[in-house]
């Protein structure tokens, strides 16, 4: 019921209606209306309502809805897949479930991410490439050899880890601000930040 009324506040005939019985306010306001005045805005909305053409019906799905639609599906079977290893310590998993977190927020304003490349490049690349080799790189070594040092300044695979996925999360708050903002440049300097700071080959252990 509650969905039916916010519908019809939106729909083009409460729209229309609204215009009409408007215009009756200001007919009453010159002195025009009488004292019938709230017969006659009543009356107005009535007329504006019936007149008004029906709201389009909107079937088909839109080229944004379609691609965020695959990106959600690989960035939730990326998802499943770190949660049900055994292979990630909870401090990375947490750092991933965040930056699933931002991703998502950023698919659900799909109309704006289709307004330009550098909107979908971040954020598919983030799902597709950025995330998904760091972690496969993580994944692939010894645990005992991930977690330790090979040297006094030197961090450990771990560390370097948690430390990429940090700057990634750092550069999807600002895709989630540009894309909010409309801000262009600020997508394109983000996408060449992340190009040249990770590049396809992920992890460098």
């Amino acid at each position: 019921m509650a969905d039916r009324v916010l519908g019809y506040l939106g729909s083009t005939r409460n729209i229309t209606g609204c215009a009409f019985a408007l215009a009756g306010l200001l007919a009453h306001f010159l002195g025009l209306a009488g004292a019938f005045w709230p017969a006659v805005v009543a009356g107005l909305y009535g007329v504006g309502a019936l007149l008004a053409p029906p709201d389009r019906v909107r079937l088909a799905v839109s080229h944004a809805e379609v691609e965020t639609g695959l990106l959600r599906a690989d960035l939730g079977a990326l998802l499943r897949k770190v949660r049900g290893s055994q292979r990630f310590p909870g401090d990375v998993v947490a750092r991933v479930e965040t930056l699933g977190e931002l991703v998502s927020g950023v698919l659900d304003r799909a109309e704006v991410l289709v307004t330009s490349p550098d909107h979908l490049h971040v954020v598919s690349q983030t799902i597709r490439d950025y995330l998904p080799a760091g972690l496969e790189a993580y994944a692939n070594l010894p645990r005992g050899y991930a977690l330790t040092r090979r040297g006094d300044r030197e961090r450990s695979a771990h560390e370097e880890l948690l430390a990429q996925l940090d700057l990634l999360e750092a550069g999807l708050r600002r895709v989630e601000q540009a894309v909010h903002r409309g801000d262009e440049q600020a997508l394109r300097d983000q996408s060449r930040f992340l190009r040249d700071r990770f590049g396809p080959s992920g992890l460098d252990l």
